[in-house]
């Protein structure tokens, strides 16, 4: 394995160390804390405290499910998680007294629990957490009866937890949709405070509308009238998006002009202004309940009537009626967002179509998902297996060499492999630093504190609290919170601190030089990914294109626009996370990395035209569509498809791709009408042209490479 460049090795430990403050959460703390406090005084205070140990053993693991997600979306995960540590605590149980039987399981449940990164990270989290419960408690054999009850007991304890999440559910149903819709609002009152100067700008809000987007999916199966709300204010959010974009593109173009129009320049910074402040209220409205004003828009409406009788050179009128129409709709978007977020919708608000699929269909797409990563091409299978295999290498050992706290070798081997070499050695790196610190705290607090019950109980629930609180924000404060806390939970079973902190550094590190070891082996390079996931890429950009066409073409919004639209930027975002783990792999040449983040760029210039495209479909009712539209965007199909076969190892001839400028050539002079009508139109598809003849040469030169 090469050795890393020194830029490989600052990024890595910088990422090791970095405080991600926006992840403290004390709410979500304080009541992870009281959940444990609870099982635990509860076993106490009833003399059963090895029950109460039990239970909080499954209210631990649970409150990690703990979010900030919708109430519904968090009480289907944390009541998943309760059952699942209930049945791991049983089956580690009945099959702990016999090895052979002991390790088959193990490596089963391992290898499920590996493959469940094929579904989704929280999906895969769950399964590492329930192969930590599943080999600590394979160490303390019991009979099938007792076992049932403990592992009842760890899903009564799973489901107070949960119960405790979910308490405010009645009051507050909808609190987090209303908070995350607040967040994307404000954050574009911020953009349209500050517009764009130059196209090369990021999208309004990218970010901020992916989490909305992916927090209110989880809404598909509520048909009530307030869900119906807040995905009406997504939808108009996005809509919202793509006119501030179109007119930041027309603003610059006006600048542009020799002469600029100075008074209308003034007048489109005003609106945006304007815009902001409406959606601000917006914002505001959503997260303190208020009133949302609109009296603001009608300023608004009368520059947009005032561009209607605007003169000036061809060009210039053309880029002012485009500017017309763009603020004509914005101002309705923004009218119907304010009467949403004010609680008083209009009579007829068209509803989301997207219908809840039914269960049997969810659960068959998960196993077709599950079976079609069942081979060594898949990175999935190559973790469930590499990670299968070192739990049972470490539990193995742990038994054959009769060490005390055998399980918490494949424990640490279960939390430390991950898919990808980034996240497996800062963990690995964190996990062993933070275990160390964690047992030197937990020795400190065994001074300090009385020796008696309810003085560790407090420590246990404090360092919970720490653990769930600032544990998000650095893996390093989650390991020495947690090593300290367990060491408590010990001492409450009546083991002595001094030899759970013996044991404990030893197996920690057996197991942390065991997964980083075979990491080290078989990794999984992303750089061999990173090719799939930007032909993934450049197929949504292919299906958004062609829902624009049809937009563009009929007038008619697609059905399945905002989808494409959805899709296409997650895909651009997966493929910006794959470039990050890629540049923390050694032997990837600086060169490469520069080039992926050139076709990151260049992606998101092609996103930005698309965007413009689909604003500038709302014009076509102004002029018909010219006949030269068509073998464009054939072409643009065309290219796309051949760049991602490119991508994907398929022989490809560069030289024999369409000849996008030609036929934008033709498209720009054709038509009857004369041609600032279809400035907007000509402008984008310019810029979709020049952004995919970029993106050709730099995977040109990625296959050359490779």
């Amino acid at each position: 394995m090469e050795t890393p460049p020194a830029s490989v090795w600052k990024s890595f430990w910088q990422n090791v160390f970095r405080f991600q403050k926006e992840k403290v959460n004390p709410w979500i703390g304080l009541r992870n804390a009281v959940g444990v406090a609870i099982t635990l005084g509860a076993g106490a205070a009833g003399g059963n405290l090895s029950g109460g140990i039990v239970a909080t053993t499954g209210a631990l693991n649970v409150a990690f499910r703990d979010s900030t997600a919708p109430y519904a979306q968090r009480a289907r995960q944390m009541i998943a998680g309760s059952l699942i540590a209930g049945f791991a605590v049983f089956a580690g149980s009945i099959t702990g007294r016999t090895n052979l039987l002991a390790l088959t399981v193990v490596g089963l449940w391992a290898f499920s629990a590996g493959m469940l990164v094929a579904i989704s990270d929280a999906a895969a989290d769950l399964g590492a957490m329930s192969v930590v419960i599943l080999v600590i408690y394979g160490a303390n054999a019991m009979h099938p009866h007792t076992a049932a009850l403990a592992g009842l007991t760890a899903v009564a304890g799973g489901l107070l937890q949960t119960a405790l999440t979910v308490a405010m559910w009645p009051f507050r149903r909808y609190s987090p949709e209303r908070r995350v819709l607040s967040e994307l609002y404000l954050e574009l009152a911020r953009n349209a405070s500050d517009p764009p100067s130059q196209a090369a700008q990021p999208v309004p809000a990218t970010a901020h509308s992916l989490q909305a987007q992916t927090l209110l999916a989880s809404l598909e199966r509520d048909r009530s009238a307030e869900s119906d709300r807040y995905r009406f204010l997504l939808s108009q959010a996005e809509r919202i998006r793509v006119s501030l974009l179109a007119l930041g593109r027309i603003r610059t173009r006006l600048g542009r002009e020799d002469p600029a129009p100075a008074e209308q320049c003034t007048q489109l910074d005003r609106c945006f202004q304007i815009a902001a402040e409406a959606l601000r209220s917006i914002g505001e409205s959503l997260r303190d309940g208020g009133q949302a004003v609109a009296a603001m828009l009608r300023e608004f409406d009368e520059i947009a009537e005032q561009m209607r009788h605007a003169s000036g050179e061809p060009q210039v009128r053309a880029a002012l009626v485009d500017a017309r129409v763009q603020l004509d709709a914005l101002a309705g978007q923004l009218r119907a967002a304010i009467d949403v977020a004010s609680e008083n919708p209009p009579e007829k608000i068209t509803q989301v179509e997207e219908a809840a699929r039914p269960w049997r269909l969810r659960i068959g797409g998960k196993l077709a998902t599950l079976a079609a990563n069942l081979n060594f091409r898949s990175t999935a299978f190559r973790h469930a297996l590499r990670l299968a295999v070192c739990v049972v290498i470490g539990d193995a050992l742990g038994r054959a060499m009769g060490l005390p706290r055998p399980y918490w070798i494949p424990m640490t081997i279960a939390i430390v492999l991950k898919p990808d070499f980034g996240a497996t050695f800062q963990r690995g790196v964190l996990r062993l630093g933070g275990t160390y610190a964690g047992l030197i705290l937990a020795t400190f607090l065994f001074h300090a504190l009385p020796g008696t019950v309810w003085p560790h109980i407090f420590a246990v629930a404090a360092l919970m609290f720490i653990t769930r609180c600032y544990g998000p924000a650095n893996y390093g404060i989650l390991a020495i919170s947690i090593s300290a806390l367990v060491v408590f939970l010990f001492s409450l079973s009546g083991i002595s601190a001094r030899d759970v902190v013996s044991a404990r550094a030893v197996n920690t590190t057996i197991g942390g030089a065991i997964a980083l070891l075979a990491y080290w082996l078989w990794p999984t390079w992303e750089r061999a990914l990173v090719s799939e996931t930007a032909a993934r890429m450049l197929d949504t950009f292919r299906d958004y294109f062609r829902a624009i066409r049809n937009f563009y073409i009929s007038g008619v919004p697609h059905a399945g626009l905002e989808k494409t639209r959805v899709a296409g930027r997650l895909a651009r975002s997966n493929l910006e996370a794959s470039i990050n783990r890629a540049s923390l792999e050694p032997g990837v040449p600086a060169e490469s990395i520069e080039l992926l983040r050139g076709i990151l760029a260049s992606s998101r210039r092609l996103a930005q035209s698309l965007m413009s495209l689909e604003a500038a479909s709302a014009l076509t009712g102004r002029a018909p569509v010219r006949k030269a539209f068509e073998p464009f965007a054939n072409d643009v199909e065309l290219t796309l498809h051949q760049l991602s076969a490119a991508l994907r190892g398929s022989p490809v001839n560069f030289d024999s791709l369409p000849d996008l400028r030609e036929d934008h050539h033709a498209l720009i002079y054709s038509g009857d009408l004369p041609a600032e009508r279809y400035t907007l139109a000509n402008v984008e598809t310019d810029r979709i042209t020049n952004s995919l003849n970029t993106l050709a040469g730099e995977v040109r030169r990625w296959v050359a490479m490779h």
